[in-house]
């Protein structure tokens, strides 16, 4: 395993891309064919973080920065499970070369301001996952995979969707998406470093890869005893992540004001959904401007990307801690149901439409993580929660309800009338 070119490329430093903060991604010939190719390198036109530098003007980095990093941090895994046993009787070069390659191609179907569009649930609106599955099997990708890599494209999309018919397929998958996986690893780094805060950035990458090992099952990755602590900080840096940079106020403002202008355009037939699945982030922008011309949306594209920034003000917020009834109300309700409930709140208080925008905690959870420690000495797995009350406090009681708020927005001229 440690004569894959990508890996002896780790040490040899040749041949490599520089990424931020200071890293070497080793760039092998089958590497660079793929990351030259349409479908990836459209990722460099669409932001990691999307609205988010609406507040922290820096964080414009992109989904193919990431993509490079989390394909490095793939790389690092496979150098330190490389001196697993338990690890390497299973694992095969073949599957290292599945990993490497899906860790790089992990986010091929993303398309502009993606997730957020996704939790509105909009009917007949394919998953970005669905597109990832067209642009390996039905792109330049799929030859190069075949040819290059001796990888099918589908042996890289079921990783991906987490199709799992092996032990070993369901390790791979969640090193690639689970309690402790190399997307985490990377995002929660990357983002706080371009947005400036230092949340993500306690991240003790190497003391976390240096400690991973397989747990009992060899189904998945755990961690050893000397991990704990590293473990401990990544949980957290996740959670003030989210209730500090990705549910900040002015984030979900501007986050519901998008919401709601491509739920409306959708609904009056003016977005092509093929089309607007393959824009590139700055047409998506004169997207929104141009089919919200003269319309009641005018004032949420221009709001966001017009030449003067009007996000809307927030006139109420509701925690699972204060006003419980009124966060359980909303929280996890179709988004149709907080477009109706908005608007009667607009015409109640006799605003123009659109003047007033819920944003709530959506219907699908974020995942919780769970992970088991390792004792060498005995010979023991334990869950980490049992071992930590940060861990405990966090994964006993729901994420969402804690690191996210439901909130309620109005059009500055008009935030001043609104009774809640």
């Amino acid at each position: 395993m440690l004569t894959l070119p990508e890996l002896v490329g780790l040490d040899s430093h040749c041949g490599s891309i520089r990424i931020p903060p200071e890293f070497g991604v080793p760039l092998t010939e089958r590497v660079r064919r793929i990351i030259d190719t349409e479908p990836f390198r459209r990722l460099a036109k669409i932001t990691q973080v999307g609205l988010v530098s609406l507040v922290y003007p820096a964080a414009r980095h992109t989904r193919f920065e990431h993509s490079l990093g989390v394909y490095r941090l793939a790389l690092l895994l496979l150098k330190r499970l490389s001196h697993v046993p338990d690890f390497t009787n299973r694992v095969t070069r073949h599957d290292a070369e599945r990993l490497i390659v899906t860790a790089l191609l992990h986010d091929i179907g993303h398309y502009p301001f993606c997730h957020l569009i996704e939790d509105i649930r909009i009917e007949g609106l394919p998953h970005h996952e669905e597109l990832a599955a067209e642009f390996i099997e039905q792109s330049e990708l799929a030859e190069l995979l075949r040819n290059d890599w001796n990888v099918e494209p589908l042996e890289v999309v079921n990783l991906l969707n987490g199709k799992t018919e092996s032990s070993v397929d369901h390790l791979l998958a969640s090193i690639l998406s689970g309690p402790i996986d190399i997307d985490k690893m990377d995002y929660l780094y990357r983002d706080s470093l371009h947005a400036g805060v230092p949340y993500g950035r306690q991240l003790d990458q190497d003391r976390l890869i240096g400690s991973l090992c397989l747990n009992q099952s060899g189904d998945g990755l755990a961690i050893t005893e000397k991990g704990k602590t590293a473990a401990e900080l990544m949980i957290f840096a996740r959670y003030v992540m989210f209730s500090e940079v990705y549910w900040h106020h002015a984030v979900r403002s501007a986050t519901a004001m998008l919401q709601r202008l491509f739920c409306e355009l959708h609904r009056e037939g003016k977005i092509e959904v093929a089309q607007f699945v393959r824009f590139s982030e700055d047409e998506a922008i004169q997207f929104f401007l141009d089919a919200s011309q003269g319309t009641p949306m005018e004032k949420l594209a221009q709001g966001l990307f017009g030449a003067k920034r009007t996000i809307y003000k927030r006139v109420a917020q509701f925690s699972i801690l204060e006003q419980p009834e009124m966060y359980r109300q909303l929280a996890g309700k179709p988004y149709r149901q907080l477009c109706e409930q908005a608007d009667q709140y607009g015409a109640k208080a006799g605003t123009p439409p659109l003047s007033v925008l819920i944003d709530a905690p959506p219907v699908e959870k974020e995942v919780e993580i769970r992970i088991d420690v390792y004792f060498p000495k005995s010979n023991q797995y334990r869950a980490l929660e049992d071992l930590s009350p940060v861990v405990r406090a966090m994964a006993k009681e729901q994420f969402d309800d804690y690191a996210k708020r439901v909130r309620i927005f109005a059009h500055p001229d008009v935030a001043a009338s609104i009774d809640i």
